[in-house]
């Protein structure tokens, strides 16, 4: 059985409320199956036009998504990344390294996204970890 993830266990839905944040499978190993995170500010709700400031964002809306799912950046396995232009490479690879410096698997893809002020979004699939039902 999976968990879906509410959007008031994350904060601030930046602006994406028709979305489940994420899904947490139980079983033998706990993943976390994160949507897409953009770049909207978490307190002000806007999307700022610095791709620097959006990746920041959409990298800390990521962060703030899989610490309400029991996990965090160092559990990530895989990251799905899009890109609205490949010229935006080398500054989010710049930022991204910061974020991950255990470097997980990765696509990137470039996209035209249905707001063209969007530069950046990612998703992506961590482990989690274990609910202790009792207390040591």
């Amino acid at each position: 059985m999976a968990r879906k993830v509410a959007w008031k266990e994350v904060g601030p839905d930046a602006g994406i409320s028709i979305l489940s944040p994420a899904y947490v499978t139980s079983g033998s190993e706990n993943v976390v199956f994160t949507s897409g995170c953009v770049g909207v500010d978490a307190i002000s709700q806007e999307l700022p036009e610095d791709l620097e400031l959006q990746t920041r964002n959409a990298l800390q809306n990521l962060s703030n998504v899989l610490k309400a799912s029991g996990s965090s950046l160092d559990q990530v396995v895989k990251v799905l990344l899009f890109v609205a232009d490949g010229s935006y490479a080398s500054v989010v690879n710049r930022i991204y390294q910061e974020y991950f410096p255990n470097s997980p698997a990765r696509s990137c893809i470039v996209v035209s996204f249905p707001n063209p002020k969007l530069k950046v979004e990612l998703e992506c699939v961590a482990a989690a970890r274990k609910k202790r039902w009792f207390k040591l």
